[in-house]
């Protein structure tokens, strides 16, 4: 007989709220949702039935019906249950499933929440337990029930008219279309340059540099500045003083902590939240899922505590944080560790270093502000009307600085001067710089943007920026940038020089890149689908669902407002044009045969199209070259790909050897055998490179062949060991059997054992 039956939603939160409640209880896991929406209704119509207020029929999944079980068999016995799962909009509508699965009443079950896991936050919710709000789950339900009609619905359209196309979603298509829209700006950008001239003088042994304050045009204005400087005088005209104080960032919301992470850490927003997860269960900070920035006034107070002890009291500057968002509504703190003495959280290094960022940030919002001096001296130039400029400041008290730097520091010392002192010029120096295009997003610089326009929420954000790219919307780039020179002028001892400098520019490594399926996505949605990847059609579903969880807003009226216009136009995507969506633009004539070249999205990825395909003239294709679009590649890099396949020589015995790019890369063909030559290009990649790795492909099968019978049935050395093929099917050689034993009879017979592989189709839209 269990007394008091508490259940969590995960094994880990699990065990660290046993050691807290006591004999009396017992805790179990549900091992987070154990039922879905159904795919089919048990009539085998739409798990969601529109007409019959959106109707829904859930299954429990596959692999929670041991758990299930289990559980059922727990709460037969139990005197009470409570239901701790976590307490957001997810949680409720898990602890709700939990009811209707195991029998239990939702208006009698006891619920309590608490954003702690530590004894005396769940003592406090034991104490005052709650039952099920059933406004939460209603706009969880609401939720899931449109992201479900979207991607059901949808993503059958982009699957038949969208070359490339995976699905749609009701947030990651707007994500998909900021990068897209990022992009475009990118490509569109006209990048211009001119000259910034700094000075370095001296003053009584102290050097320091300054710049004057404008820019120069061209090289030829910065060269006669250079000149005009020569002989001239220079003094300090004016010094001005002026106090600053930088003050502390708010603790961590969901949002925040993501952004931080991946700025400090170079944490994906994936990473940050299973790490944060884990402090969560294992008790060592407030739950992860938050838009509030308020803290507890316990929390307040030991942190207080904390800073006067270890900073001295100069440092401590309590304030109370006030949440701005409207919405926030999921948990009641901001993210922080339930324990701020605690230093060590942790053996996992990921775990640990997010830990230290969360609590250093937390003690951090309660510390005073940094006093800053902040110096600008003007210097005059006794040959023209300009002024140098130097910029300084000092720290004069490091206030929160003292334990976490929020920004990098341009701190500058300068020397102790006064307006009169008169300074040397040791050098001068003009340099070109050039305008920059706007920046890819990151995934930290994606969440603020989608946080700022109101789309998803925090919790969902992760999962959304995973899916773009596992969807192949999306990639993380990785070039370093590209080489680029810039003019320079240097005057040195009154003599100008003229040269050049190499400096890197574009580098795109670890920002999110739209992949052309992506691109063409998103022009497809804009053109047929406007409201899916409208921001402020998204944001306003985000606030639709806040006000059913508020009961300020009927379920069903709100998920009736939006179907009834987007099933219509679901109704009319059959006449849409698959070639029309198709992205093609015409880049020039081929010189030789006169037919016109295109750059298209084809099935296989981007690639390069000769000729219409009109009469008996089938057009030619090529791939474009990596790193190139569709939107900007040229002619000149079309005539270039359909050099090839393009003939090396011939092998030893005559066989011809061609290179070409296909689907996987770059690759050198003979007698139907193909070579891959990664490192190689396959423009200029000789006959001699090419033999070599011929034989070192020859080696390498041979090295995989254990024996070889008749009708092409062979046993190979594999990847994951020895195995039996006949081209078709692939068995495993057991580990018992020594593969070199194996005789023809039994190759064929395990051949005939073996399950048919099973192929996955694409589901047809109807």
């Amino acid at each position: 007989m269990i007394k008091n039956l508490v259940i969590v939603e995960s094994p880990a939160k699990a065990k660290t709220i046993e050691k807290y409640l006591g004999k009396d209880f017992t805790v179990l896991s549900s091992i987070g949702h154990i039922r879905s929406i159904a795919k089919k209704s048990k009539d085998g119509k739409d798990a969601i039935d529109v007409k019959n207020g959106f109707k829904t029929t859930y299954e429990i999944d596959p692999e929670k019906k041991k758990v299930v079980a289990e559980l059922k068999k727990a709460v037969k016995t139990a005197s009470n249950v409570w239901l701790a799962t976590d307490e957001d909009r997810e949680g409720e509508s898990i602890a709700w499933h939990l009811c209707e699965v195991l029998g239990l009443d939702t208006k009698k079950t006891k619920r309590i929440v608490f954003h702690e896991i530590t004894k005396n936050a769940i003592d406090e919710a034991v104490k005052n337990p709650k039952t099920i709000n059933m406004s939460l789950v209603k706009a969880q339900q609401a939720r899931q029930i449109l992201d479900r009609i979207v991607g059901f619905e949808l993503s059958p359209v982009v699957w038949q008219k969208v070359p490339g196309g995976k699905s749609a979603g009701r947030v990651q298509s707007p994500a998909v279309k900021l990068l897209v829209e990022r992009e475009k700006e990118i490509e569109n950008f006209q990048t211009e340059s001119s000259f910034k001239i700094t000075a370095t003088f001296n003053y009584k042994g102290e050097e320091f540099s300054a710049e004057v304050p404008k820019k120069f045009t061209s090289e030829s204005n910065a060269h006669d500045f250079l000149k005009k400087l020569i002989g001239a005088e220079f003094k300090v005209s004016n010094i001005s003083e002026s106090p600053a104080l930088r003050k502390p960032s708010a603790p961590f919301t969901t949002s925040t902590l993501q952004q931080e992470a991946n700025a400090k850490l170079s944490f994906s927003t994936k990473a940050t939240m299973a790490s944060a997860q884990k402090l969560y269960q294992a008790g060592k900070i407030t739950y992860m899922r938050t838009d509030s920035i308020t803290l507890s006034n316990q929390a307040l107070s030991n942190i207080a505590s904390h800073i006067e002890k270890k900073y001295g009291k100069e440092y401590l500057e309590v304030k109370n944080f006030k949440t701005k968002v409207a919405s926030a509504q999921e948990a009641h703190e901001a993210i922080r560790p339930t324990e701020i003495e605690l230093e060590k959280a942790s053996s996992n290094e990921y775990d640990q270093k997010l830990y230290n960022l969360i609590r250093n940030r937390t003690i951090a919002s309660q510390m005073s502000p940094a006093k800053i001096e902040k110096t600008l001296v003007s210097i005059d130039i006794s040959t023209l009307d300009d002024k140098f400029e130097a910029k300084g400041e000092v720290i004069l008290f490091e206030g929160f600085l003292k334990v976490y730097k929020n920004i990098k520091s341009d701190e500058k010392i300068l020397p102790k001067l006064k307006a009169g002192d008169g300074l040397g010029m040791e050098s001068a120096i003009a340099k070109e710089t050039f305008a920059r295009a706007p920046s890819r997003y990151s995934e930290g610089s994606l969440v603020k943007k989608l946080e700022d326009l109101g789309i998803g929420r925090p919790s969902t954000y992760s999962t959304i920026i995973s899916t773009i790219q596992t969807r192949g919307y999306a990639e993380k780039g990785q070039s370093e940038g590209q080489d680029r020179q810039a003019k320079e002028l240097r005057l040195v001892n009154g003599i100008i020089s003229a040269g050049e400098i190499t400096e890197k520019t574009g580098s795109d490594k670890g920002k999110l890149i739209p992949t052309p399926p992506g691109e063409v996505l998103t022009e497809f949605l804009n053109d047929y689908f406007s409201d899916v990847v409208d921001y402020g059609f998204t944001a306003k579903i985000e606030e639709d669902f806040d006000a059913i969880a508020n009961d300020e807003l009927e379920r069903n009226k709100m998920l009736d407002n939006f179907y009834v216009p987007f099933h219509k136009l679901i109704e009319k995507s059959n006449k849409i044009d698959r070639k029309e969506v198709s992205k093609v633009r015409e880049i020039g004539i081929d010189p030789k045969t006169k037919l016109p070249i295109y750059a298209r999205y084809g099935r296989f990825g981007p690639t390069f199209q000769l000729g219409d395909g009109e009469g008996e003239n089938k057009p030619q294709f090529a791939p474009l070259p990596k790193g190139t679009k569709i939107s900007t590649v040229t002619l000149e890099e079309a005539l270039h790909a359909f050099q090839l396949p393009r003939t090396v020589g011939q092998t030893p015995e005559g066989s011809l050897i061609q290179a070409h790019i296909g689907r996987y890369g770059p690759y050198i063909k003979y007698d139907n055998v193909s070579v891959s030559i990664k490192d190689y290009d396959p423009y200029s990649i000789t006959l001699e490179e090419s033999l070599k790795l011929i034989e070192e492909k020859k080696k390498y099968e041979a090295s995989k062949k254990i024996a070889e019978f008749e009708d092409g049935i062979r046993v190979l050395n594999g990847r994951f060991g020895p195995y039996v093929t006949d081209g078709k099917k692939n068995v495993k050689v057991p580990k018992e059997t020594d593969p070199k034993s194996i005789t023809s009879t039994q190759a064929l017979e395990m051949l005939k054992k073996a399950p048919v592989s099973k192929r996955r189709f694409r589901k047809k839209a109807n």
